[in-house]
């Protein structure tokens, strides 16, 4: 009987072969968009849109992470990466989502820049979306570079991490130069000071850091857009601390602050009083209250920063007077007291802890450990993973590596 219904089965196919030998079995999907559709000036604003939502995208799944590996919150639940994270440990395997993240962001607001010109034209240099592309281009290099051990750039070689903070200084000076060329734009002007003061003083030029972080408004916010419309576009600390109990405030060095604007925080009581615990059913839940829900936007650049860079910049060159001035001008902004120091050594303690509370919950506390523990100035990465190393898909499709 079997065999009988193979011969039947051939027959049937032999058939249908000679049928359709001239079919045309080709397929189209009907989903994406062509990329030749996206070589059209109407397309300009849904691309560099584009470039916004892959930066947004890239940060806000990395922020859980930074966090817990640099000490702004503990680990309160189940994830496995993030565990080892907050253990101070990062592998190349666990490196890969947010390696890849990153990468993206960068290579599509580059890329996008570049068909931007072809498409546009001359009119590429009188378009404010010109502007936007650089400045993420910019966030997106400083991200990697603020993070990553090493520069690896489309299937390049590895370089130093310095690569991208040199890749993001002239994305900012060339969206700043499009700003002041075409008016009206002083707010995509002080994104593009403020991103370029902090690659420039990570490069060691801080004077001219210090420049550019003189010219941006004290209250002054740039920031990555989020939203609650789709789970990619949501601010992930916010669900993970809002919808879940993942990471806590509870065990940080901001578990005994309270009361700085900088850092909301709250406790979270069970309905008989107790504290609630997170995930794992053993840490206290400390919960973070600065990003209340999935749509929080999370600053890219803000004047505050620039007044604690120039403090740095007024430190570094052994003037403690005018780095206080500039820390309290920064604490004022907050509503905070007036700070004071006796030595150059309290008053490095001083701008430690305010950089600290100013980007709290940003992604920008790992690098500041990271490059003050290479200069002796702290010791909380001693014996921890001190960068992200390249990722383990990176290292297997990359011949050059």
């Amino acid at each position: 009987m079997r065999h009988s219904f193979l011969r039947a089965s051939w027959g049937v196919l032999a058939a249908g072969v000679l049928l359709c030998a001239a079919c045309d079995f080709s397929v189209t999907n009907p989903g994406p968009i062509e990329d030749s559709q996206l070589n059209t000036p109407a397309a300009m604003p849904g691309l560099v849109n584009g470039m916004s939502g892959d930066l947004s995208y890239a940060l806000g799944n990395f922020l859980e992470d930074l966090a817990v590996t640099s000490g702004e919150l503990s680990h309160s639940g189940n994830y496995s990466v993030e565990r080892e994270y907050y253990l101070g440990t990062v592998t190349p395997e666990d490196a890969n989502p947010d390696w890849g993240d990153m990468q993206r962001a960068r290579w599509v607001a580059e890329n996008g820049i570049e068909r931007m010109k072809t498409v546009l034209g001359d009119e590429f240099n009188t378009t404010p979306l010109a502007i936007r592309a650089y400045l993420y281009a910019g966030f997106a290099n400083r991200l990697l570079g603020e993070t990553s051990c090493s520069a690896v750039i489309d299937d390049g070689p590895k370089q130093s991490d310095s690569v991208y903070f040199q890749r993001a200084d002239s994305d900012f000076t060339q969206a700043l130069q499009l700003a002041q060329a075409q008016g009206g734009q002083d707010t995509l002007a002080s994104a593009a000071l403020a991103g370029r003061a902090s690659v420039r003083a990570w490069l060691g030029d801080w004077t001219n850091a210090a420049a550019d972080a003189q010219q941006v408004p004290d209250d002054f916010v740039f920031n990555a857009i989020f939203s609650d419309n789709t789970e990619r576009e949501n601010n992930q600390v916010a669900y993970e601390t809002h919808t879940r109990r993942e990471i806590s405030v509870w065990g940080t060095t901001w578990a005994t602050v309270f009361g700085d604007p900088r850092v909301p925080w709250d406790s979270v009581k069970t309905s008989k009083g107790a504290i609630q615990t997170g995930q794992d059913g053993k840490t206290p839940f400390f919960r973070e209250q600065k990003y209340p829900d999935v749509g929080a936007e999370v600053p890219l650049a803000k004047g505050t920063e620039m007044l604690l860079l120039r403090a740095e910049a007024a430190l570094r060159n052994n003037d403690p007077t005018t780095a206080m001035s500039l820390i309290n001008e920064e604490r004022a902004t907050y509503g905070l007291p007036a700070e004071s120091a006796p030595d150059v050594d309290s008053t490095w303690t001083i701008l430690k802890y305010e950089r600290g509370a100013v980007l709290w919950l940003e992604g920008r506390r790992f690098w500041d450990l990271r490059r003050w523990n290479a200069e002796g100035r702290d010791t909380f990465l001693d014996g921890r993973t001190k960068c992200v190393p390249i990722s383990a898909n990176e290292l297997a499709a990359n011949p050059n590596l």
